[in-house]
């Protein structure tokens, strides 16, 4: 590898870059042996005339698998099974490369976290540094190319042999491949097992997706000119998304439940600046809050759920930050957002009580609602807990003791009326698609909690789109009109004999709301374990924009089985206007067993307030024969794979 990166940048260059390499191709490889074998002086040799671009480049995003025989990496002697632990690369990780005249000379010193999409049963010393570890790139000295650490400790865990590095110029990736896992000397002395020390545990391989930090132009070994890449380029009209959920924290309790609020920084990813009118107008963002968890199965991925939802801010004075590094162009005023500009809300601002209002009375895809006359978020008339408004959980759904393994997603969503109202000035230019962001927190607790931020938030993607190993497919019953919902599935094999299908149907947009879903069930298929599940509502306020004042249902979806489908479905609109729907930004999941293996299904969705309903493509079991109706068994005590997670969308 190249021992030292020097400033300035042209010693840098005559330390590292020599003409012995390659150049008839944009694309090299190189061993990390290779790469420590190359002394300085053989970089140094006949570089005072080089010529061309140096680009700098950093992780952008990107995903890592491990595949380790877990039963050597627990000091069983018997040979296992190669089991998969998938990441995903944090975003803008400062694990840097150096690339000249396209191409690949190195890796300087950096580390890329890692996210965890799956688990496994790990050594305990492993299982407690799992949300934490990252791929670090060390020192010219050290006798290992790349190691995987605790990001926060340093605790080295596995050293990386003979990886080669594959990148491609073309479109700027990098991939790590054939790098073998051997067990630390430190990890073997904590594990009881000094002599394992060194033993073949399993391999690595990374892809990533890399963007420039700094691109340097040489001529004859000397600084030309030096830039940073060109900001992100806008769109066109006003963009508003959720650039970070930066925390996750606790307001209050009452009962059973706890009130929960996320900060926000909202970005202006539009070229035009986005309307910021504080109320009593009603031309700014309002901002809902969604708490989810993911759990369930041996790999603690089966089910994705909504467990919490809140009223919504109304946003008030723009300010004119930068965090999504778009390249802020100010305003001047708070009254609006400037072209590439951000603005926080804190979690506790998000929390306080008196500024939030009902979703109710906001359309989600327009982004109407009233200003005044009525007030949106009129608090007369009623008192508050230390629940009220805020995300509303119940305490059993966080309490670490109760949920092993869980994994929990916050998510905020910004609607505006500005977007909406462009897209009908300027056809083309709509933006009201790509409002939601999440970000994974780690829970700890079990009747009073706090939250630690895992990997970077999730920019314009609804959470459902963190459930592992799902499929998904899009609702848009009249596309310009109204909004869109996401029906995400996911068929498992938990016992010989028996499929378990679950969905999880998420509105985003939709102002017209859901109120029934079917999957086709053909005959000879038997159905057990019908299930349904959905986030608490918020009780009855005084001025909480739901009909009479008298708050929505929270009474479960009634399923109906029949020869042909098996369908669930809430009171109509006509019935009951306060009905329990699947409203805009809420999640609700519909579940069975069945006797047979899935295969390409029909299901339906059928709508609350107005519209046909509408058949889609999705899973649901195949046809069979009359059988006796089998006894569903839990999963094996130890946990072992199913199956490779894969990420929704992939």
């Amino acid at each position: 590898m190249f021992k030292t990166i020097l400033v300035p940048l042209t010693l840098a260059v005559l330390s590292l870059f020599s003409n012995g390499s390659d150049n008839s191709t944009a694309r090299l490889k190189h061993t990390n042996n290779n790469l420590r074998n190359t002394t300085a002086r053989e970089n140094q040799d006949g570089l005072d005339n080089q010529t061309g671009m140096l680009e700098k480049l950093i992780v952008a995003d990107g995903t890592a698998v491990m595949h380790l025989d877990l039963n050597q990496l627990n000091g069983i002697s018997r040979a296992g099974k190669m089991n998969s632990l998938r990441f995903t690369l944090t975003p803008n990780s400062f694990f840097t490369i150096l690339v000249f005249n396209k191409i690949f000379r190195g890796p300087q010193s950096g580390s890329i976290a890692l996210i965890p999409e799956n688990s496994a049963v790990l050594p305990s010393a492993f299982s407690a540094s799992f949300n934490q570890l990252v791929v670090e790139k060390t020192g010219w000295t050290e006798p290992f190319d790349l190691v995987v650490r605790d990001g926060k400790t340093g605790f080295t865990f596995f050293n990386i042999e003979g990886n080669l590095y594959d990148y491609n110029a073309e479109d700027q990736s990098l991939v790590i491949k054939e790098g073998r896992l051997r067990l630390s000397e430190e990890f073997a002395t904590k594990l009881g097992r000094p002599a394992d020390a060194g033993s073949l545990v399993g391999n690595i391989s990374i892809t990533a997706k890399m963007r420039q930090i700094e691109v340097t132009h040489e001529v004859n070994g000397e600084v030309i000119s030096a830039q940073l890449p060109a900001a992100p380029t806008l769109v066109p009209g006003p963009d508003v998304i959720v650039g970070d959920l930066s925390s996750l924290q606790q307001f209050g309790s009452s009962g059973t439940q706890v009130g929960l609020a996320v900060a926000t920084d909202s970005c202006n990813a539009g070229q035009e600046p986005l309307h910021w009118f504080a109320l009593p107008q009603n031309d700014h963002p309002v901002i809902p809050q969604n708490l989810y968890r993911m759990s369930g199965g041996p790999n603690n991925n089966d089910r994705f759920e909504q467990i919490g939802q809140s009223w919504l801010k109304h946003a008030f004075t723009a300010l004119q930050n930068d965090i999504c590094g778009f390249g802020c162009q100010p305003s001047g005023t708070g009254t609006l957002l400037g072209a590439g500009c951000s603005d926080p809300y804190s979690a506790s601002l998000n929390a306080s009580q008196n500024s939030l209002g009902s979703r109710a009375w906001v359309n989600p895809f327009t982004g109407d609602y009233p200003g005044s006359n009525p007030s949106p978020n009129n608090h007369t008339g009623h008192t508050h807990t230390g629940t009220s408004h805020r995300i509303l959980v119940e305490i059993n759904d966080l309490n670490t003791t109760l949920n092993p393994g869980a994994t929990y997603y916050a998510e905020s969503q910004y609607v505006t009326p500005h977007e909406y109202a462009w897209c009908q000035a300027h056809p083309g230019q709509c933006n009201m698609y790509n409002n939601a962001s999440y970000r994974r927190f780690n829970v700890t607790g079990t009747t009073s909690f706090t939250f630690s931020a895992v990997g970077s938030t999730v920019q314009s993607k609804a959470a459902v789109s963190a459930w592992l190993g799902s499929q998904s497919v899009n609702v848009e019953p009249v596309p310009g009109v109204d909004g869109f919902a996401v029906v995400a599935y996911k068929v498992t094999n938990p016992s010989p004999g028996v499929w378990h299908y679950e969905y999880a149907v998420y509105n985003q947009n939709l102002d017209r709301a859901i109120q029934s879903f079917s999957v086709a069930v053909p005959a000879g298929v038997n159905i057990t374990n019908i299930g349904f599940h959905a986030p608490p509502q918020a009780p009855a306020f005084a001025n909480d924009g739901t009909v009479g004042s008298a708050g929505l249902s929270s009474t479960p979806w009634t399923p109906t089985l029949t020869s042909t489908s098996l369908t669930w479905d809430t009171e109509t609109f006509a019935v009951n206007p306060n009905a329990n729907a699947i409203r805009w930004g809420t999640l609700y999941n519909f579940r069975f067993d069945a006797d047979q293996p899935p295969t390409t299904a029909s299901g339906t969705v059928g709508f609350f307030k107005t519209g046909s309903p509408l058949t889609i493509q999705i899973q649901g079991p195949s046809g069979g024969n009359p059988t006796p109706t089998p006894t569903p068994t839990p999963p094996p005590g130890e946990t072992v794979w199913v199956e490779d997670a894969v990420p929704a969308g992939a």
